[in-house]
């Protein structure tokens, strides 16, 4: 049940379209319900205004068919499911719920989308993605379907890193870049795409390492350190290969 769920229940209430009793009993329903291998939160987006996601990664593909079916069938839109394998995803939809409309699958981000699809949702805003390589991807993709799952207009600006800086300084680029609400820059190596981006922006930037690098990078050590010590004003930082959190970050930020 989300914030409007319970606004419409309040509003039925007071046009005599629904009685107290009844009302109670909808408020009344247990926020979560034991699966035993799982407790999915069906009250997340009351208490947060965004429904509960499910993390893919460490699941059985069976667990993850069972929640999914569980969240849609107490009135969840929309399912995310982040870093889901392409084996999960080939079980479920052979698999799928009779109470899920649609499913779709994003190999590169490991993004899979129950029921309402992003092309289904109203957006607002922009949030401007800008990743250093090519390499950065599939994190980027990761915050892109997280963003616009949640009703966030998102704008790819790919493989814009700072060794062709040029790249991230085209006029069509900078246009983008000067009128989005949030931008989330992610980077491997050094991760000095954060800092130039918070340079250039009059917007919160959030700044997604990546494990992408070479050997002394430590698996994104390197660049979430570089991050951290960004000179730029207006720069906050996810943990590495973070893109789930970036984009739900933005997304909070965006919707203000």
């Amino acid at each position: 049940m989300e914030q409007k769920d319970i606004k419409e229940l309040l509003e039925n209430v007071k046009d005599g379209k629904l009685s107290v009793e009844d009302a109670l009993l909808h408020l009344k329903k247990e926020p979560f319900e034991n699966l035993g291998y799982a407790r999915p939160d069906h009250h997340r987006g009351l208490r947060q205004g965004r429904a509960e996601v499910i993390f893919g990664q460490g699941k059985t593909r069976e667990q993850i068919v069972g929640i999914t079916e569980n969240l849609i069938a107490h009135g969840q839109k929309s399912v995310l499911i982040t870093r889901m394998s392409s084996e999960a995803a080939a079980y479920f939809r052979e698999h799928k719920p009779d109470c899920v409309s649609e499913f779709s699958y994003d190999e590169m981000g490991r993004v899979g989308i129950a029921g309402q699809q992003i092309d289904s949702v109203p957006k607002e805003g922009k949030i401007v993605i800008a990743t250093g390589g090519t390499s950065d991807i599939p994190v980027a993709e990761e915050a892109a379907k997280t963003a616009e799952i949640m009703g966030n207009n998102v704008v790819r600006l790919y493989d814009v890193g700072v060794a062709g800086i040029h790249r991230l300084l085209d006029k069509i680029a900078m246009e983008e870049i000067m009128t989005a609400r949030v931008i989330i820059a992610i980077a491997g190596m050094e991760g000095a795409l954060a800092s130039v981006v918070g340079g250039l922006a009059d917007c919160p930037v959030i700044a997604v390492p990546t494990s992408v690098g070479y050997g002394a990078s430590f698996g994104g050590l390197s660049a979430l350190l570089s991050m951290l010590n960004s000179c730029a004003s207006g720069v906050s930082v996810v943990n590495i290969d973070n893109g789930f959190g970036a984009g739900y970050l933005a997304g909070m930020i965006n919707q203000k």
